[in-house]
């Protein structure tokens, strides 16, 4: 694990240490502002100067990490200050890791260090969640609680209507989706675990999984449409 620098290394680079010039040459050249320019120059420099700009950035990413397990930590309300703190550090030294490999991928629409700062918010919002649910089976039922309809109406017509659709879902689910679009729909759509505990659990990517859901969803929305069950806008977003 990366250790952090010392508290009096934890401020950002002066703008005025280094010269104001383009990241690239060309007609493709693109200028951003000072600190982010300096950020950039430096962890592309090679020996003792790149290597001081990257512990200068973890310790901005620590803080970020720190910062996000902080405000999330009812996640975890048994887990003690030291685990939280190491649960920091480890999405500080993945986001490091992640920044430095897509350097190339910053725009300047912001700076360099909020840039990277999302990077950190990010890997430790991942690792709460997959620590929050440690331990737990993640729930595949093939019926499930169909949450994403709405709630009964008041009248014995509504509760009629909802109950046909209800059992058009089902009949749905169970009919057009593959077992493994079943599979994922059920537990991201309607019971809520979260994508990056699937994506560990079932060995596979966030991205996979989002196609996956987008699949079963279009294909839900024709067989129910088909069966005039056409779904409104809001609640084919859910």
């Amino acid at each position: 694990m990366l250790s952090a620098p010392a508290a009096g290394n934890l401020t950002v680079m002066d703008p005025t240490s280094y010269r104001a010039r383009d990241v690239t040459d060309g007609p493709s050249a693109r200028r951003y502002d000072p600190i982010s320019q300096g950020w950039l120059a430096e962890l592309r420099d090679v020996g003792v100067v790149r290597d001081a700009a990257i512990g200068r950035l973890h310790a901005l990413l620590l803080r970020a990490a720190r910062f996000e397990v902080a405000r999330r930590r009812r996640l975890l309300p048994h887990v003690r200050g030291g685990d939280l703190d190491d649960i920091a550090n480890m999405a500080a030294d993945d986001a490091l890791v992640a920044v430095l490999d897509r350097l190339e991928d910053f725009r300047g629409e912001s700076r360099f260090t909020t840039w990277a700062d999302k990077f950190a918010l990010f890997e430790a919002a991942v690792k709460l969640r997959r620590r929050s649910w440690q331990g737990r089976e993640v729930p595949f039922p093939w019926a499930g609680d169909l949450e994403l309809l709405p709630g009964t109406g008041p009248s014995p017509h509504d509760a009629l209507e909802q109950s046909e659709l209800i059992t058009a879902v089902r009949d749905a689910i169970h009919g057009v989706l593959t077992p493994h679009q079943h599979e994922v729909f059920t537990a991201l759509a309607l019971n809520g675990v979260p994508i990056d505990v699937l994506a560990e659990r079932l060995g596979t990517t966030r991205g996979a999984l989002y196609k996956t859901l987008h699949d079963a969803r279009s294909k839900l929305r024709r067989e129910l449409a088909r069966g005039g069950f056409p779904l409104n806008d809001a609640e084919a977003a859910r």
